[in-house]
């Protein structure tokens, strides 16, 4: 264990009183690829929930600390109806409304004890990355557990005391995420893997020649439009043809103002793919283990996969 002078933390700002014991991240931790992708995911899965509120968020400790984001969060994603605030100005303001707020998340999420909660008012409102993604992941998990966060992660922290002789540190590590649920229910193994992920595991001449097929089937039915794909990841990550494609074989025609014609930022390129997943999902045509930020990163194997489950729908016709 390693002896930190007060005084020194107290000009860092970590806010220690006598007696308490805090856990705060290791900056090393902060360049976790692992961590940055599931920070970007918690702050696509906000954007998409409150779109219709017209709330957006591009940082998780920026952001949140007022409790106004996790307010209108709650009551999309429950029934719940708060009488507070809209806009808490005030340090005392947003700190009040954050106990109702949590207040109720804990009552959603069936936490009898807080005070084993790694999430508390006074560390949200005074932006703590790490009882941020806590509170997150729980709701997550709650709200919508269909939703594939980044598994098994973990990162280093350093647990702070204050005693008499001055302010104790001691580093650890901290569990953010739990195991996947294929690797908790052994029954899960035993589910037939995704065609794709299977596909891109053989030869290459292999999977160019599926790729050709649905290249094929693709440009078949966006050549009408005067469109042409000639690179499957590239082409499809802003969500444009993908969506003209679902009209095109679904053989229903997407209201333009629906969606962004010519997306400029990558929160427009998501919301239109996002449209598209909920359209194929509303077809029941369920796509498994694709996130949209897969498709708008051009994650070539995610989109593959939801070419090839209308490849597969409509090749017939």
């Amino acid at each position: 264990m390693e002896e930190i002078r007060k005084n020194q933390l107290e000009e860092e700002g970590l806010g220690v009183a006598p007696g308490e014991k805090i856990i705060k991240l290791q900056p090393s931790s902060l360049q976790n690829p692992e961590l940055q992708r599931l920070k970007q995911m918690l702050i696509n899965w906000i954007n998409i929930t409150l779109k219709k509120e017209h709330i957006i968020v591009q940082s998780l400790e920026e952001d949140l600390f007022d409790g106004l984001v996790l307010h209108h969060l709650l009551e999309r994603l429950s029934d719940v109806k708060l009488t507070v605030e809209e806009i808490a100005v005030t340090r005392a303001a947003q700190i009040l409304k954050l106990k109702v707020v949590l207040e109720a998340v804990n009552q959603k999420l069936g936490i009898q004890d807080e005070a084993s909660c790694k999430w508390s008012v006074k560390l949200i409102q005074a932006k703590d990355l790490l009882a941020t993604l806590h509170l997150l992941v729980a709701m997550v998990k709650h709200f919508q557990p269909e939703l594939e966060l980044p598994s098994d992660l973990t990162v280093e922290v350093v647990m702070l005391e204050v005693t008499k002789m001055g302010i104790i540190t001691e580093k650890g590590v901290e569990c953010i995420t739990e195991s996947s649920a294929s690797k908790a229910d052994p029954e899960n193994n035993l589910k037939e893997e995704d065609p794709i992920d299977e596909l891109l595991k053989m030869e290459p001449q292999k999977v160019e020649t599926v790729k050709k097929a649905i290249l094929h089937f693709v440009n078949k039915n966006v050549e009408p439009l005067g469109l042409q794909v000639t690179e499957i990841d590239k082409q499809f990550a802003d969500g444009v043809i993908l969506l003209l494609l679902i009209g095109q074989v679904e053989g229903y025609f997407i209201p333009l103002y629906s969606f962004s014609l010519s997306p400029t930022s990558s929160f427009e390129m998501l919301q239109n793919v996002t449209l598209a997943l909920d359209l194929l999902n509303s077809q029941t045509m369920q796509v498994p283990n694709v996130d949209p930020s897969d498709i708008t990163s051009q994650d070539v194997a995610a989109t593959l996969k939801i070419l090839y489950a209308l490849f597969k729908k409509h090749k017939k016709k």
